[in-house]
C-alpha cells in the first residue's frame, strides 16, 4: 500500500492564520489553534506559536508546515504584523517585512513596488480579517515577514522574476499538498510573463544554468532568459498561448539532442535517447559501423562528440540535430511558433544552430562566439 502523503499550508495561509490571531488576541479570545477555510473550501487548523506586542503592533508567529512537499520555507517563521490606522481609507494595507522580495519588474501577478504577496493570500487575509471583523473594510495594515526568506530567496526564480530583497508570500487556495508535476511546471511561466512585459517578443529558452551562462557569454539579454528545467515542451506551449513571437532553444546538445528526437520533457529517467539519436544521425551522415558503435558505447555526448569529430562529421551532424529540433519542436506546436535552436559543449563551443536562431540572436543583439558570427 502506497503511503498517503500530508498536506501542508502556505506561506499566505500562515500570515493568514497570523492576521486572525492577532485581531482574537486584541478581543481577548483565544488563539493559539487557528481555524481557517482555505479559498478551495478546505478547513486547516494552524497553530500559532505565539503573539508579542511591538511599536507599530500586534505581531503573530506561525511556523510553516509543508506536509510531504519538499518545500523550502518548511519549518520557517512567518511573523505577521498588524497595526491599525486611524484616519486611514478603509482597506487593508500590505507591507514586507525582512525577507519579503518587491516586485522590481512588470509581468506579475501584483504590480511594481508592491511586496511580493500574491492575490491568493492577499485574499485569504482579507477573509480573515472579516471572519473576525465582520468586514474588511477597515484602515488596517498587515505586514508579513519571513527572516530567512532573505537566504531562502537566492533558491528560487525571484531573482530572475524580478522580486528583489526576499521570497514571495504565495499560494493559490493556502493548501500546500505535496508538490505535484504540474505544480513546479506552473511555478516556471511567470518567467514568460515578465520578460515580454519587458518588451521582448522573441525569447531565450535555456534548460538549466548551463545555457544561461553560455548565452550570457554571446551577450544575450538575460531579461529574455527563461529556464525550463526539463518541461521544454510545456514551456513552448505556454509561451505560444502568451502570444510569443519566436523561442530560441538555447542549452548544451545533452540535452537538445533530445528535442531532435522528440522528447519534450528531457529528465534522464524518461528520455534518455541521446546517444541513440546521435548514432542515428551520425549513421545517416556516412558513420562506419565501428563508429557508430563507438557513439552508442560512449559514456556521454561530449564523448560521442569526439568520435564525430575523429570521422570529420561533427559540424555535420551536429548542425542537422540544431535543424531537427527546431522542426520538431514547431511540429510539436502545430507550426503556431517559430523555434530556433543554438546546441553548445559544456565550454560553450558552437555545435549547430539553424537559421531561425542566427535571426533571433541577431534580433536581441547577440553575439555568435564560433567564428561564424556574420
Amino acid at each position: 500500500m502506497s503511503k498517503q502523503l500530508r498536506s501542508g499550508y502556505t506561506t499566505g495561509a500562515c500570515a493568514a492564520a497570523g492576521v486572525k490571531a492577532a485581531l482574537l488576541y486584541e478581543q481577548h479570545e483565544e488563539w493559539d489553534n487557528i481555524e481557517l477555510r482555505a479559498l478551495d473550501g478546505t478547513e486547516l487548523v494552524i497553530p500559532v506559536k505565539d503573539i508579542t506586542s511591538c511599536e507599530t503592533g500586534l505581531t503573530a508567529e506561525v511556523v510553516k508546515f509543508s506536509g510531504d512537499d519538499p518545500d523550502i520555507t518548511n519549518g520557517v517563521s512567518v511573523y505577521t504584523t498588524i497595526r491599525h490606522l486611524k484616519g486611514a481609507p478603509p482597506k487593508i494595507v500590505f507591507k514586507a517585512g525582512k525577507g519579503i522580495g518587491t516586485v522590481t519588474k512588470p509581468g506579475l501577478s501584483v504590480p511594481v513596488g508592491e511586496p511580493s504577496i500574491n492575490p491568493g493570500p492577499r485574499k485569504l487575509i482579507c477573509s480573515a480579517v472579516a471572519e473576525v471583523l465582520g468586514t474588511d473594510k477597515i484602515p488596517l495594515e498587515v505586514t508579513i515577514s519571513i527572516p530567512a526568506g532573505v537566504e531562502l530567496a537566492r533558491q528560487t526564480l525571484n531573482p530572475i522574476l524580478g522580486v528583489e530583497g526576499g521570497i514571495s508570500v504565495i499560494g493559490t487556495t493556502g493548501v500546500l499538498r505535496p508538490m505535484s508535476e504540474a505544480g513546479f511546471k506552473n511555478s516556471l511561466v511567470p518567467q514568460i510573463d515578465v520578460a515580454k512585459a519587458a518588451g521582448y517578443k522573441s525569447l531565450i529558452f535555456v534548460p538549466g544554468k548551463i545555457g544561461e551562462r553560455l548565452a550570457a557569454q554571446w551577450k544575450l539579454p538575460n531579461q529574455a532568459m527563461v529556464q525550463t528545467s526539463n518541461f521544454i515542451g510545456f514551456m513552448l506551449e505556454a509561451a505560444q498561448q502568451r502570444g510569443v513571437a519566436r523561442v530560441l532553444l538555447f542549452g548544451h546538445i545533452g540535452k537538445l539532442i533530445k528535442v531532435a528526437a522528440g522528447c519534450f520533457y528531457t529528465h534522464n529517467r524518461i528520455a534518455d535517447g541521446r546517444l541513440e539519436t546521435m548514432a542515428a544521425y551520425a549513421a545517416a551522415a556516412g558513420l562506419d559501423t565501428a563508429g557508430t558503435q563507438a557513439i552508442l558505447e560512449a559514456n556521454t555526448t561530449e564523448d560521442a562528440l569526439a568520435v564525430l569529430d575523429k570521422a570529420g562529421l561533427k559540424a555535420r551532424v551536429c548542425q542537422v540535430l540544431a535543424q531537427r529540433a527546431s522542426l520538431r519542436a514547431q511540429r510539436y506546436l502545430f507550426q503556431k511558433m517559430q523555434v530556433g535552436t543554438v546546441m553548445v559543449t559544456l565550454t560553450g563551443e558552437l555545435l549547430g544552430m539553424d537559421e531561425t536562431a542566427r535571426d533571433i540572436c541577431r534580433e536581441l543583439g547577440g553575439e555568435v562566439l564560433d567564428g561564424q558570427a556574420e
